[in-house]
């Protein structure tokens, strides 16, 4: 609604995870690096933790695309299954055509599969997002499956994305074995005021913006207050501001505006 008035190509404050929009502030590209690193160089496990909206998702698309055609990737965004659901989930995304098999078979088709991306000079990569959501029989069921290994190399990269919950979850005593197979760790902390003014002209000059909208040094402050720094909630109070802005035809989006939005977005404007 508002794109042609300020001369967007297209909204900049989407919430959905599009790596093109990725911010790196120095946590984002930290967290990035952990991650490649720990894909290419086989570390087994890795463990990315934020809050809801911190830009995990986000972060994890945009390593897949980094990885390239030598890596074969399945990606889980949805864990809340059973043990044969889950291992029938990983082989469909890795484009096994298992049905009619059980869990033993589905695991045998998955080791023969790593096998062969193995010959062909691939590595396999798991993600699973939301792992916070994981129970204790599904978090051994993702150990087992890490057992599948040459006596040179893993077969499969794990990754498991979650909310700050999962490191309490991975801390319980009967998961110690999991636990310390994870050898790349990170926690993705909020935005400080700094980076959320940065974070949304970054977000404006990808979208088009040739010097408008404009965001006053307040209202980045205030939106700063309202959302703690996580891009998420960032993204939701801005584009609010942006249709309230179109509304009242005001290229300067100030204070007095984001407390409008807020408002809105809480649901107490009447």
């Amino acid at each position: 609604m508002y794109l042609e008035y300020y001369g967007l190509k297209e909204a900049p404050f989407n919430i959905t995870p599009n790596p093109r929009f990725l911010f790196f502030s120095p946590k984002h590209r930290e967290a990035f690096n952990h991650l490649l690193y720990g894909i290419r160089d086989r570390k087994g496990f890795i463990q990315i933790t934020g809050e809801v909206g911190a830009g995990k998702t986000t972060l994890c698309r945009a390593v897949l695309e980094q990885l390239g055609n030598n890596f074969s990737t399945a990606l889980i965004l949805n864990p809340v299954l059973d043990a044969d659901q889950l291992v029938k989930a990983v082989a469909m995304e890795f484009g096994l055509d298992v049905k009619g098999m059980d869990r033993l078979e589905t695991v045998s088709a998955i080791n023969l599969f790593l096998l062969r991306e193995v010959e062909e000079g691939r590595d396999a990569v798991l993600i699973i997002d939301e792992a916070q959501d994981l129970s204790p029989a599904l978090l051994e069921q993702i150990r087992l499956l890490s057992n599948l290994e040459t006596d040179a190399r893993k077969l499969l990269q794990i990754v498991l994305l979650g909310q700050p919950e999962l490191r309490d979850r991975l801390n319980q005593h009967n998961l110690r074995q999991l636990r310390q197979r994870i050898t790349v760790r990170y926690h993705l902390q909020a935005l400080t005021f700094h980076e959320v003014a940065q974070y949304v002209h970054h977000r404006l000059a990808v979208s088009g913006a040739k010097g408008s909208p404009v965001f006053t040094k307040p209202a980045i402050w205030r939106v700063y207050c309202y959302a703690k720094g996580i891009p998420r909630l960032v993204n939701a109070v801005c584009d609010k501001c942006l249709l309230a802005g179109f509304v009242q035809q005001q290229d300067r989006i100030k204070y007095r505006l984001v407390g409008k939005a807020i408002a809105e977005l809480e649901g107490k404007e009447r």
